[in-house]
């Protein structure tokens, strides 16, 4: 069984930092593709950054160069690095993965099988 739990979130100031991490189990991430999501208040969830089975990467535009994605295959671990926080970035932030080998990353939701339940970031001014 595929189990995904995220960690990392919390409260920070405007222009901080946090790493999200999330840690998987019951299946190598070595090929998998996989992708981080956010559900703001109010809000859809959305796609914030994704990474296909080559480790090409595609990030949401308004977190362009602020945010990165990556994998850690020796700790079947998916990290997203967050740097520059907004006003606009709080939300409970989840992990995906994509079952099965994928070229190209995507951040549609459809494409993901299996997620976590989550991780709160908090922004304050």
């Amino acid at each position: 069984q595929v189990h995904l739990v995220e960690s990392g979130g919390g409260s920070v100031q405007t222009g901080g930092s946090l790493t999200l991490s999330c840690v998987v189990s019951g299946v190598s991430i070595d090929t998998a593709a996989m992708g981080w999501f956010r559900q703001r208040p109010g809000q859809q969830r959305e796609g914030v950054a994704a990474i296909d089975s080559f480790g090409s990467t595609t990030v949401l535009d308004s977190v362009k160069d602020r945010f990165t994605i990556s994998k850690d295959n020796g700790k079947n671990t998916l990290s997203l690095q967050m740097n520059s926080l907004k006003p606009g970035d709080p939300g409970l932030y989840y992990c995906a993965l994509h079952f099965g080998a994928r070229f190209g990353p995507t951040r549609r939701e459809s494409e993901y099988r299996d997620w976590g339940q989550g991780t709160q970031v908090t922004v304050s001014s």
